[in-house]
């Protein structure tokens, strides 16, 4: 298939679609736990790569066919997010909250490997 338009739409739809939800799932959590702490954004990150993970398990790596390029590159790269991630880790910091900020980027990061494992090992039965 390519990066042909069919590709770039695909992708395009599955991003937009993947950003509604990470922008409703973030704030939900914001209402619901403060906003003390990114717990939205790491709410995303760990169900994005869970179910990344479950799509690995399910399919592998088919990077060119079109539902991976609607579901991974596209919903699921729209919906977690490296940059939200990054400047919620730098505000805190600058507020002088370095325990917090150091907290999130070790619990996005050792959070996001194991669930896409665990969703990789879940979807291998």
């Amino acid at each position: 298939m390519g990066h042909g338009i069919t590709s770039v739409l695909l992708v395009a739809l599955g991003g937009a679609l993947g950003g509604i939800g990470r922008f409703a799932i973030s704030n939900a959590m914001a209402r619901l736990m403060g906003s003390a702490f990114p717990w939205g954004t790491l709410l995303v990150n760990a169900s994005g790569a869970f179910i990344a993970g479950v799509l690995l398990g399910m399919y592998g790596a088919p990077t060119s066919q079109p539902a991976w390029l609607f579901a991974v590159a596209g919903l699921l790269g729209g919906y977690t997010t490296v940059s939200s991630f990054s400047l919620q880790t730098l505000e805190l910091w600058q507020s002088g909250q370095a325990l917090r900020a150091a907290t999130n980027m070790a619990t996005t990061l050792l959070l996001g490997v194991a669930m896409a494992a665990l969703g990789w090992q879940w979807a291998q039965g």
